[in-house]
């Protein structure tokens, strides 16, 4: 993050990460998840909102158990929980990563045949036999070894101990749709896999499938966008708390004629006198394009943009959003209500993540994963902000 973002005088957007939050999150998992243990993933910077963070707020609230994407970022959580067990998703790329991996203590989750002989490679030439953990597809049809892949290497690991698998997993494709048959078949696969690897810990649910039921937990569960707040399965009410707060600083108020256009493209013909507020985000900052309120394609399925909130009204995004600006319809809050040099909220506690996310088309994960890093971050919790 540059010195410029990190300062609060100068910053056009922030963020407001509540740890608090976060970690209450995960002790809801938790307890959702139990008898299985939660895991956390915090892949992709923990989603967003800073592993620096994140991940020790998450062993605060007892979280053992971690999941990144890729060696990379296993090492550097490995800098920040010494004693934390770190499961890396993407495996090993060859014997470099391999070494990478041993000296950083991190368990590879082997996702291939080639990859489970590599480890093996690595370790049988220094006469010694490391853990790891075996992915196998059920139904994705992304990383992991096929079901038969899987049973074979069960019944000749058994006699060869190439290596000591500590956990066998799975991912759901469709566990975010409760009543989606697919839910059930890759189920009844995975319980076939999991005799076969006997007395090894097993993992399929993710964030939405610990919300499946009990049958889906096993002994370990990998929440991640829930974590930070994301909703997990379509059509019900999130119980979780929001952790990300996204706002940007309103650098301009400005009183437009009925009749007159604004933005890009002019797109948008204004049907009344207009107070604009110009605020400081846009597609740099992660702010979509497609949250635009006229003048992308988006447009003709969803009829409407984003909005953001300032002095207690929802107020539509105006035009196009472009790489620096976006226009904001602030026509019916009270005059004098909002002021230049204010902050205007773009998702967050009156704004949901997923309400944005729709608007723009597209999941709360990607909001989250591609926030800029333009914006002044701030961390607050019972002590108070960090």
């Amino acid at each position: 993050m540059s010195a410029a973002a990190a300062d609060p005088r100068i910053a056009g957007g922030r963020l407001t990460i509540d740890l608090d939050a976060l970690a209450a999150n995960y002790r809801a998992l938790a307890q959702r998840s139990a008898p299985a243990i939660a895991a956390a993933v915090v892949k992709a910077d923990a989603y967003g909102i800073g592993l620096e963070r994140a991940a020790p707020a998450l062993a605060a609230a007892g979280c053992t158990r971690f999941f990144v994407a890729l060696p990379g970022e296993g090492v550097k959580l490995r800098q920040l929980l010494p004693g934390a067990e770190i499961f890396v998703l993407s495996g090993v790329f060859d014997e470099a990563s391999a070494a990478v991996m041993a000296e950083a203590g991190l368990v590879p989750v082997l996702n291939s045949l080639n990859q489970i002989e590599i480890w093996a490679r690595f370790w049988r030439a220094r006469g010694s036999r490391r853990p790891c953990a075996i992915h196998v597809d059920t139904g994705m049809s992304r990383l992991g070894l096929t079901v038969d892949e899987a049973l074979g290497l069960a019944a000749r690991n058994g006699s060869d101990h190439a290596i000591t698998p500590i956990l066998v997993m799975s991912h759901l494709a469709c566990a975010d749709t409760p009543d989606h048959p697919k839910n059930r078949t890759q189920l009844e696969s995975f319980q076939r896999i999991r005799q076969a690897f006997s007395g090894v810990d097993s993992s399929l649910a993710n964030s939405a499938g610990i919300f499946l039921g009990p049958e889906f937990t096993f002994e370990v569960t990998r929440p991640g966008v829930a974590l930070f707040g994301g909703v997990a399965v379509e059509g019900i009410e999130n119980p979780l708390r929001p952790v990300v707060t996204a706002e940007a600083r309103i650098i301009q108020i400005r009183h437009v004629r009925a009749g007159e256009t604004a933005s890009y493209g002019a797109t948008v013909t204004l049907d009344r006198d207009t107070v604009i507020a110009v605020a400081a985000t846009g597609y740099a900052d992660g702010y979509h394009r497609a949250l635009s309120g006229s003048g992308v394609p988006l447009r003709e399925a969803v009829a409407a943009g984003g909005t953001g909130f300032v002095a207690g009204h929802e107020v539509p995004v105006l035009g196009r959003v472009t790489m620096d600006l976006t226009l904001f319809d602030i026509t019916d809050v009270p005059e004098d209500a909002v002021t230049e040099g204010d902050w205007i909220e773009l998702f967050g506690a009156n704004i949901p993540l997923e309400k944005a996310a729709k608007a723009a088309g597209t999941i709360g994960y990607e909001l989250l994963t591609s926030l800029g890093r333009r914006y002044w971050r701030r961390n607050v919790n019972s002590t108070g902000s960090q």
